[in-house]
């Protein structure tokens, strides 16, 4: 090797899914890109203690590099459903299977649960998404307007306009 060539290191680190805790919260954030969500985050921590949401990690020597938050839905009929949403994994750590463990820890934790009917959306921009949701099975069957709004950790009002795919997915009953 010449002192113009690119040394290359390959590194393996230890990736757990877990569920997040409130020393995660703040983390969540990633460094302050994410930080207009900080009230999201918590609001999601408040109703996991509550047994409505449910929010999984990806624990990488103690700093979330990927999450995935559950949301527990039941209607009059008691059918029971999920919505995945916020499936975000750290760019330099894409393509290493860790958006894949985190849907199907998700998956895991929502049949424990009894629920077996899954919903999660994809940006229609987003075919990376898409294509994931696709080769676990699960399938669109409908598209969305995807507006939404939040309150940003500066009580501004933020609107959210990202048209989106609908995919679902039924686990199989116990």
């Amino acid at each position: 090797m010449t002192t113009l060539e690119q040394p290359t290191l390959k590194i393996s680190l230890p990736v757990v899914i877990r569920v997040a805790t409130q020393q995660d919260l703040p983390r969540l954030e990633w460094y302050g890109q994410y930080i207009h969500f900080r009230n999201l985050f918590r609001r999601a921590y408040r109703d996991q203690q509550l047994g409505t949401r449910l929010m999984l990690v990806a624990d990488c020597n103690g700093f979330p590099i990927g999450h995935i938050f559950i949301l527990f839905m039941d209607d009059e009929q008691d059918n029971k459903q999920a919505y995945f949403y916020s499936l975000r994994v750290m760019d330099m750590f894409h393509s290493q299977g860790i958006g894949t463990h985190l849907l199907m820890e998700a998956e895991a934790h929502v049949l424990a649960r009894g629920y077996y009917y899954l919903t999660i959306a994809a940006a229609k921009t987003n075919h990376a998404a898409r294509r994931l949701y696709e080769r676990l099975g699960y399938e669109v069957f409908m598209d969305d307007r995807g507006e939404w709004s939040y309150t940003d950790h500066l009580g501004k009002t933020r609107h959210v306009k990202e048209p989106c795919w609908l995919l679902q997915k039924t686990l199989p009953m116990r």
